[in-house]
């Protein structure tokens, strides 16, 4: 088994981690500052000028279940840009700033993978599952690929769609779906439905549409089962998780059992670069295969 991979998001200009520690951490997202709680930041800040513009207040043990303080009028969004791509950025009820810049490490392996896909298939097919504001699913279009976006929430999917507009990407080939993820691939399965890259995000708990209930370690195996059923010899697949007392060998072991041999894995840690220092700030554990054509 190969060593674990290290992958750091210092590729943002619209994005900037100043410092964190003592719980939290403090960021400049465009104009605008946050202070938030991170619970990986054990050690203590390097700098005690921490000023920001809102801070959200965590409440008990659950570090997303709080509310935010707003020092001064905000905007309901304001635009940022990751690679050229535009889309929006707001507060969100659980801490969130409406995407995870640390993803971007994931967005330039899909976009290098698709290219190498096109240069055998015209035009790629991805399955974005619990796929949020959908920034990985207009990366995917943008390089050319047919998109298929999933997530529970349509208050979500009405994001991804903003971002959509706001990416100028209003004619692409993206279906926007409100569905469970894993009674979405079973139906897809059924359907004999085949897909070239596969992004898998899942939350730690939550709930479908029509009250279906979803928890990570009783409910990942089967996904990326399901996932695999779906899933082109020459694709790749990306899995990403967050907030459980897993270690990426445990997602990697899990995975592999579900996809083909042939084919290259890697699998680790997940951090995002401090703007002013040397340190970095772990956030997820993830997986990636990348099958092999012929």
């Amino acid at each position: 088994m190969s060593a674990p991979t290290l992958l750091i998001a210092d590729d943002w200009r619209d994005y900037r981690l100043r410092d964190s520690g003592d719980g939290k951490t403090w960021e400049q997202v465009g104009p605008y500052r946050f202070i938030r709680p991170e619970p990986q930041a054990l050690w203590s800040p390097l700098r005690t000028d921490w000023r920001a513009d809102a801070i959200f207040s965590g409440a008990g043990e659950d570090e997303e279940s709080g509310r935010w303080r707003f020092d001064r009028p905000l905007p309901e969004q304001w635009p940022l840009q990751w690679s050229g791509l535009q889309f929006l950025s707001r507060p969100t009820p659980f801490r969130h700033l409406a995407f995870f810049p640390e993803h971007s490490v994931h967005w330039r392996f899909a976009i290098a993978h698709l290219a190498a896909l096109k240069r055998t298939h015209a035009q790629p097919s991805v399955l974005n599952l619990f796929g949020y504001t959908g920034l990985a699913s207009l990366a995917s279009a943008r390089a050319g690929a047919a998109v298929t976006h999933v997530d529970a929430s349509k208050k979500a999917i009405g994001m991804a769609r903003d971002n959509q507009m706001a990416a100028g990407l209003d004619a692409a080939p993206i279906r926007w779906i409100a569905d469970d993820a894993l009674t979405f691939v079973k139906r897809e399965i059924k359907r004999g439905r085949r897909y070239h890259g596969i992004f898998l995000d899942p939350p730690k708990f939550g709930r479908g549409p029509n009250g279906e209930t979803w928890r990570l370690e009783e409910g990942l195996k089967t996904l990326l089962d399901a996932c695999a059923a779906i899933l082109e010899p020459d694709g790749f697949l990306i899995a990403t998780v967050y907030a459980v007392r897993l270690s990426h060998l445990a997602l990697l072991q899990t995975a592999q059992q579900a996809l083909p041999a042939a084919g290259a894995w890697e699998a680790g840690d997940m951090a995002i670069a401090h703007a002013e220092d040397e340190r970095l700030l772990p956030t997820a554990i993830y997986a990636r295969w990348r099958g092999v054509s012929g």
